[in-house]
């Protein structure tokens, strides 16, 4: 939520873009959302004080759920003011995600949404059961060219391909008007700002089809070649191990960063990471297509031969002699849960970025402007578990000499209890100095002895109050991400004279860092006073902000690659159905019983796919490891996403299986042996 909050000056302005007049003080202009959440909550009131007075323009907001309020407020209240003289001015606007982070994201969807998208237009350009391949085939051998059978075929795919292009974008266009009325989890956005550009418009009529025509042309190339080789009993060519070639370099990077992390020496050269990290992203991920079709005839011929089981036994032969047939339906489905672990290595980094792993949060508020009924409210706020007041000694701005300071915190033995992590005989009443047993010794300026003076306050009236450093030494341990008690002395609360305040000092206020109690603490402090500046130490809200964004759009790259990964199944599937009838029921005349032929059916497609769901969930842990040591945060191993990708990979076994079944049917058409 952002707050403007204006006090009238000396010269009159015209109002910022949205809003007819400025508010008066005591008055409120708000936008459309906030003004919904406002009469939702109405404690919220207490971060919007005034009645309200109007509604923000759509010229004066981001987008629809933007939350943004100007208050207006007498010139006495507001503190550290800014004048301002215009509004509207063209100003250049933060990004909604940062260029670095846009850049992550982009790669990410690539690998989520362009994968399977590469998958599922292959198979649909390789459907070798389908009446086309033959039909061009006829073609040729009825005396037509090879480059016109190739023109026949890419011209029926242009034709195709159009006609998508063209309902795609007219698909686009009503989803963008629903969707951006109804808002997605974390942003929202008016109609227009996704409006479709002229550069998408002729990318999608113009490349797509140029796409196609290559695309049609290649695959029509062997049956315009030769035109007997795409009979059914013709023989496959012969695998090659050129199929690991990208596999082995993309995994000799992504082990390599990873020793580098598991050994403690995370590379520093983030320039040459982000090249090499994403090129063995990629590497890896055309290496499991081209690699599975060869792990898929090595594992058929070894389980075939120590498989004493008829179905199990017709299934590998099966892949053994047609390694590449059950694998066209599972590769989108691996491909799908390889990009499952780049996303949440993305989601982990993002995380690290966005805020720290203690268990307490620290909100920095600074004294001057509190009153002390302010500070005593601010002290018993919901959720705050400890509190102190940390202020330094006074020094004289001299450049000619080293004058050391001293830092202190003013606080009981029960406050630093609760704010620091463990405390040794704390004694109430008395200073000492402090020593965090994780960080060493005390500071060299610090000495026992030695006199320090602060400066202090109260109604105009100011004093210096001495201080010798103690003796005593109280022994605590601070936590590791964050320091609640960063300062040299403790100081009991009765050193500072009644009615006295330090001058340039702040109230650190302690939490748990949970949300739900973070978000408790920030709503109390702005009930104390809506102007307050906290500093809630640790928490980068914007990157909060950014995160929801990239959540949403992960998810949307998910759902629609999950969409694509289904479609090129369903696609290949019924592609396999049709190509494998004629052998089916050649088994079934033969006398094999309806449940061997699915039992076959079924093991002919889960065992080439578990193994390849296997190889994707080591690689793509492996590269999501890299990824994390690469970007600087203090996670490396992400285990809590192993059982998620192992149900991921269950559920694409149990869909592969089902799809499997229907293969075997009760009629048997001896047709299908005479045509073939």
């Amino acid at each position: 939520m952002t707050r403007v909050f204006i006090a009238p000056g000396t010269k009159l302005i015209g109002p910022p873009p949205g809003l007819v007049a400025l508010p008066r003080p005591g008055e409120i202009i708000l936008s459309p959302r906030l003004h919904q959440v406002l009469h939702g909550d109405p404690g919220l009131a207490q971060l919007l004080p005034g009645r309200e007075r109007g509604l923000i323009g759509a010229e004066g907001l981001a987008h629809p759920d933007e939350l943004y309020a100007y208050i207006g407020v007498s010139p006495h209240k507001l503190r550290n003011a800014d004048v301002v003289t215009l509004f509207g001015e063209p100003y250049p606007p933060s990004p909604t995600v940062e260029k670095s982070t846009l850049g992550i994201l982009r790669f990410t969807l690539a690998g989520v949404v362009l994968l399977p998208l590469a998958v599922f237009l292959s198979v649909c350009a390789r459907l070798s059961a389908a009446v086309r391949v033959r039909r061009l085939a006829a073609l040729r051998l009825l005396g037509l060219s090879a480059k016109a059978v190739q023109r026949v075929n890419a011209a029926e795919t242009v034709a195709a391909v159009l006609l998508g292009a063209v309902l795609g974008l007219g698909i686009y266009e009503l989803t963008n008007q629903m969707i951006s009325r109804a808002g997605l989890p974390g942003f929202k956005w008016y109609p227009s700002d996704g409006a479709l550009s002229v550069s998408t418009i002729l990318v999608c009529l113009l490349g797509c089809p140029a796409l196609a025509w290559f695309v049609g042309r290649a695959s029509a190339r062997k049956a315009a070649a030769s035109p007997l080789a795409v009979r059914r009993s013709a023989v496959e060519k012969p695998l090659t191990k050129w199929g690991l070639l990208p596999l082995v370099p993309g995994l000799g990077i992504v082990v390599g960063y990873c020793v580098a992390g598991a050994t403690g020496h995370a590379p520093r050269d983030t320039s040459v990471s982000a090249v090499l990290v994403p090129a063995a992203v990629v590497l890896i991920g055309a290496g499991l297509v081209l690699t599975l079709p060869l792990l898929s005839q090595v594992l058929a011929r070894r389980v075939a031969r120590s498989s004493g089981s008829l179905s199990l036994g017709l299934a590998m032969r099966r892949n053994e002699a047609e390694p590449g047939g059950a694998l066209r339906v599972a590769t989108g489905l691996i491909l799908l849960v390889y990009a499952a672990s780049l996303v949440q290595g993305v989601l982990i980094e993002l995380d690290q970025v966005s805020r720290h792993n203690s268990p307490v949060q620290i909100y920095s508020i600074e004294i001057d402007g509190v009153t002390a009924k302010q500070q005593h409210a601010l002290e018993g706020i919901r959720g705050v578990r400890g509190h102190a007041i940390r202020m330094s000694s006074w020094t004289e701005l001299r450049v000619d000499s080293y004058q050391p300071v001293l830092n202190a915190v003013i606080a009981t033995c029960n406050q630093l209890r609760e704010s620091v992590s463990k405390v040794e005989g704390c004694v109430d009443g008395r200073p000492v100095r402090l020593l965090d047993v994780a960080n060493g010794y005390p500071h060299d300026d610090v000495q026992p002895g030695a006199t320090f003076r602060f400066h202090l306050w109260n109604d105009g009236h100011r004093r210096f109050q001495p201080l010798k450093v103690p003796q005593d030494v109280l022994r605590y341990r601070d936590w590791d991400d964050i320091q609640a008690m960063d300062a040299d002395v403790l100081l009991p609360p009765s050193f500072l004279p009644a009615g006295y305040r330090p001058d340039h000092a702040t109230l650190e206020l302690v939490s748990d860092s949970d949300p739900a109690t973070v978000r408790r603490v920030l709503d109390g402090i702005g009930g104390v006073d809506p102007t307050i500046a906290v500093d809630p130490y640790g928490i980068n809200v914007t990157a909060l902000q950014q995160i929801a964004v990239v959540r949403t759009l992960l998810a949307i790259g998910m759902v629609l690659g999950l969409i694509i990964g289904v479609a090129a199944y369903l696609v290949a599937a019924t592609d396999r159905a049709m190509e494998r009838k004629p052998q089916v029921t050649a088994l079934a005349l033969l006398g094999a019983r309806p449940r061997t032929l699915r039992a076959a059916q079924v093991a002919q497609v889960v065992v080439p796919l578990t193994a390849g769901l296997v190889l994707a969930v080591v690689t793509g842990k492996a590269a999501e490891s890299s990824y994390l040591v690469t970007g600087g945060g203090a996670i490396f191993w992400d285990g809590q996403g192993v059982p998620l990708l192992l149900a991921c990979s269950l559920g694409a076994v149990a869909v592969a299986a089902l799809g499997s079944l229907p293969l075997i049917g009760r009629r048997i058409d001896p047709e299908l042996i005479r045509r073939d």
